[in-house]
């Protein structure tokens, strides 16, 4: 069976409604710690904790995998990758170095990379949803 393709403003949607809960998310979890933290060695860290990251990760998974699951395996790595880059270009577009374009430019390749991965290997050992007669291997 053959399987049609959406169309572009239905392809865009979809990448709009997963980029907007991958923005809120950072907003939720990063947007509001601005303050480097620093170690009575004079050393500093941060603005974020690692718990906070990971609570992002994991807030960003659930509509991830939610989209993933129904097959739309590119609206779920294009939405959350726009959605974290825009958030950390927003967020870091106050630095007067420059050097924040750099980071916004890792966030968007490593995001890309990881929800490619991740797609990929969900795509394959997920069941794929009832009344669309694909198996897990004929999705892509």
């Amino acid at each position: 069976m053959e399987r049609r393709r959406p169309k572009p403003l239905h392809q865009l949607l979809s990448v709009l409604a997963l980029a907007a809960p991958a923005a809120g998310a950072w907003a939720a979890w990063l947007g509001w710690d601005q303050e480097r933290d620093v170690h009575p060695d004079g050393s500093t860290t941060g603005p974020y904790e690692a718990w906070q990251v990971i609570g992002l990760v994991v807030t960003v998974l659930v509509p991830f995998v939610w989209a993933v699951a129904r097959r739309h395996l590119e609206a779920a790595v294009l939405g959350v990758s726009l959605g974290l880059a825009v958030s950390a270009f927003v967020d870091w577009s106050d630095d007067s170095s420059g050097l924040y374009v750099v980071g916004v430019g890792m966030v968007l390749l490593g995001s890309l990379a990881a929800t490619t991965a991740l797609a990929a290997l969900l795509a394959a050992v997920l069941p794929a949803p009832p009344g669309t007669g694909l198996r897990a291997a004929d999705s892509r």
